[in-house]
């Protein structure tokens, strides 16, 4: 059975960072080895946690020891998501660094959380150095909100929400795009010309650009970036294309928010096997 390695938070209540994310992968077939970066008790957006970033050499010892147990014989992907801490993000790069030298097919996904529209940057100081400096540059797929890639790109302003078109994004995206990189994933979008009531995933590739539109719920809960990495993850270590990757995580993100919406529930949840949500 194949393996990703999956290094993010956790939280023992609620489905944000690996507790999202991990389920994806797993119902899609794969082992799956988590490497919490923060063990936080419920996600710090509901007010009131206790828990602590982990210690970044924990972290580093941790993916050591996975190498030594010889997981990377089997590892299909890498997957990071939340890092805590600017030590934690180096300590996955010299990681991934490793692992792409072990297993040279090893396909790296990176999340790189830093903030979102309206919240601004909520990482801890030297993360989106280490996301934009270090990380992004190793990523085979990068996953940022429209936000983030603002935070990513050098030189280049991304238009504010409404604003930018899907011309102007791709050309920013795609500046992150280099010898190893197959393509920008960009969430939570709103150009120009969405439609109202949506939002759209926008997949930039080499010589392409890929929309893929939702309904946008009011209130979503913490989580739906983490649940959408996940499966995007999971997708394509089945051997999805990454338009379709993007557009089956983008399917699962929206089951998660009906069922999660129809239990009237604070924290995500994750729909059973078998559920559908009722037409609209």
């Amino acid at each position: 059975m194949s393996t990703i390695v999956s290094i993010q938070s956790q939280v023992v209540a609620g489905h944000v960072g690996n507790a999202a994310a991990v389920p994806q992968m797993q119902d899609a077939g794969f082992t799956v080895l988590a490497v919490p970066t923060v063990l936080f008790s419920n996600h710090p957006g509901h007010g009131r946690f206790r828990g602590r970033v982990t210690d970044p050499a924990l972290v580093a010892d941790l993916l050591l020891g996975l190498e030594e147990h010889g997981v990377l014989d089997d590892t299909v992907c890498v997957v990071s998501g939340y890092l805590g801490s600017r030590e934690t993000g180096e300590a996955v790069a010299a990681f991934v660094d490793r692992a792409l030298v072990a297993g040279p097919g090893i396909v790296y996904v990176c999340d790189p959380v830093m903030g979102d529209t309206g919240s601004g940057v909520f990482v801890a100081p030297g993360v989106v150095d280490v996301l934009r400096d270090e990380l992004a540059h190793r990523a085979h797929v990068l996953t940022p909100n429209q936000f983030e890639l603002g935070l990513l790109v050098s030189g280049l302003a991304v238009a504010a929400p409404g604003e930018g078109s899907v011309d102007d994004l791709a050309a920013a995206a795609r500046t992150l795009i280099g010898p190893v990189q197959h393509g920008v994933v960009v969430t939570g979008c709103y150009l120009v010309d969405t439609e109202p009531g949506v939002i759209e995933t926008v997949v930039v590739e080499r010589e392409s650009v890929t929309r893929v539109p939702s309904i946008k719920e009011s209130d979503a809960p913490n989580g739906t970036g983490d649940l959408f990495n996940g499966a995007l993850t999971a997708a394509l270590a089945s051997g999805a294309t990454l338009p379709d990757a993007a557009r089956d995580a983008a399917d699962a993100v929206s089951r998660a928010l009906r069922w999660t919406a129809e239990q009237v529930s604070r924290h995500l949840l994750l729909p059973p096997t078998g559920w559908e949500p009722a037409a609209r």
